[in-house]
């Protein structure tokens, strides 16, 4: 797959520096230069819609990079935004930090995301009952229905996989299907990339960025297919001697809200069954604790 990308679509080098605006991105500098050229070549209708591609871009662009910009509540986040476009893009805090390195953030991410007390399951001796878990239908889906995503060390896009999902259809859904079969995931889909992110204005220490992992779009969409066809139905319908009753996170449409509804109900059912008011206060404050 790797291969066919890089024949049919190779990679370009596109340098954006710091004074350049946050609208321009590599895809749109990479079309500004292709419109140039084009109207150099004197094909002035294939430049003219080149140009409003950019412009359709820079507008979605600057909509979602001023949306959480409030001008009447706090005019002075505004202004910098104002002051960003006329200048070039600001400098991003936790960029140049002494003392924190790529090495740094690997160190202590190792250390808080690894379980020194794990232990690797036994592997199953139970036969195969061939069963088909994930068909060639089922991943056609998953790859045809992709919405616009990261990309992960495999270097895979979300837009290719997409493209070719009618010739990896059947490929990935017998990766898919041993994968599930035998609870092995490979290695490559469990290696993600992680891109710090400041949690306060002034980080100076790792443990003050929040770490975003982003795996290969075909670990994701395998996750989303075993959590709609397997874990959901499970917690939807789960056997008898599993009880959900009470759980309301890591479910479908289960929240806080749900939770207090239930609550409120069980103490209106109490009221109308005349139960003593210290019962009812000592149980609400302990489902409140819970």
């Amino acid at each position: 797959m790797v291969d066919l990308l890089n024949s049919f679509y190779p990679q370009r080098k596109i340098t954006v520096t710091s004074s350049d605006p946050p609208y321009i991105t590599p895809a749109v500098k990479a079309l500004l230069r292709r419109k140039n050229r084009l109207m150099h070549a004197g094909h002035t209708e294939e430049a003219c819609a080149i140009a409003t591609r950019i412009r359709i871009i820079i507008t979605h662009s600057s909509s979602r990079w001023l949306r959480k910009v409030n001008t009447r509540k706090n005019p002075k986040d505004a202004w910098a935004k104002v002051r960003e476009v006329m200048k070039g893009k600001a400098n991003r805090a936790g960029e140049h930090i002494d003392g924190l390195t790529a090495e740094t953030f690997n160190t202590h991410y190792a250390a808080i995301s690894t379980d020194n007390n794990y232990r690797a399951p036994r592997l199953k001796l139970t036969a195969p009952d061939n069963l088909c878990l994930v068909t060639e239908m089922d991943v056609f889906q998953m790859l045809d229905t992709l919405h616009p995503t990261a990309t992960g060390l495999d270097q895979l896009p979300a837009w290719f996989l997409r493209l070719g999902a009618p010739i990896f259809a059947a490929p990935l859904a017998r990766l898919f299907h041993q994968s599930l079969e035998t609870g092995v995931v490979p290695h490559q889909w469990k290696t993600a990339v992680i891109t710090p992110i400041s949690k306060i204005a002034t980080p100076a220490q790792p443990s003050d960025f929040r770490p975003i992992s982003i795996t290969p779009v075909l670990s994701r969409s395998l996750e989303r297919f075993v959590v709609r066809k397997f874990i959901y139905p499970a917690l939807l319908l789960p056997h008898l001697s599993l009880d959900f009753s009470d759980q309301f996170a890591f479910r479908p449409s289960g929240s806080t809200t749900a939770a207090l509804v239930v609550m409120l109900h069980t103490v209106l059912l109490w009221i109308s069954l005349g139960m003593p008011s210290n019962f009812i206060r000592d149980q609400t404050v302990s489902s409140d604790l819970a």
